[in-house]
């Protein structure tokens, strides 16, 4: 059974930085394509950025230029990077992953395909 579990999440003033973790256990992380998602309360789940077991990656415009998603293999882990939050990055970070080897063209149409989900770290960023 495959676990996710995100971390890093935090309190920071507007202008500073984050790393979120998240770790995937129970298949092989290699061949896993993780996903970055955020939601604030009353609104919809907003994909926030996408990195592929074959390295490609993919933000939302909202994030571009302000965070950076990576991973680390042999620790079973992906991270976002996230520098120069802003009081609007506020929200419950949620990571998932997906075995189905698809194209980024395709996980980008089918949010589906990322089917473990892990239980969500807040960030809250203040002015």
């Amino acid at each position: 059974k495959v676990q996710v579990v995100e971390s890093g999440g935090g309190s920071v003033q507007a202008g500073g930085s984050l790393r979120l973790s998240c770790t995937a256990s129970g298949s092989t992380f290699d061949d896993a394509d993780m996903r970055w998602y955020r939601q604030i309360p009353g609104k919809e789940c907003e994909m926030v950025s996408t990195l592929l077991s074959d390295g490609r990656t993919s933000y939302a415009d909202s994030v571009k230029g302000r965070f950076t998603i990576s991973r680390d293999n042999a620790k079973n882990t992906v991270f976002l990077q996230m520098n120069g939050l802003k009081t609007e990055d506020t929200a419950m970070y949620y990571c998932a992953a997906g075995y189905g080897g698809q194209s980024l063209w395709y996980l980008l149409r089918h949010p589906s395909e990322f089917a473990y989900w892990g239980q969500g770290t807040q960030v809250t960023v203040s002015s």
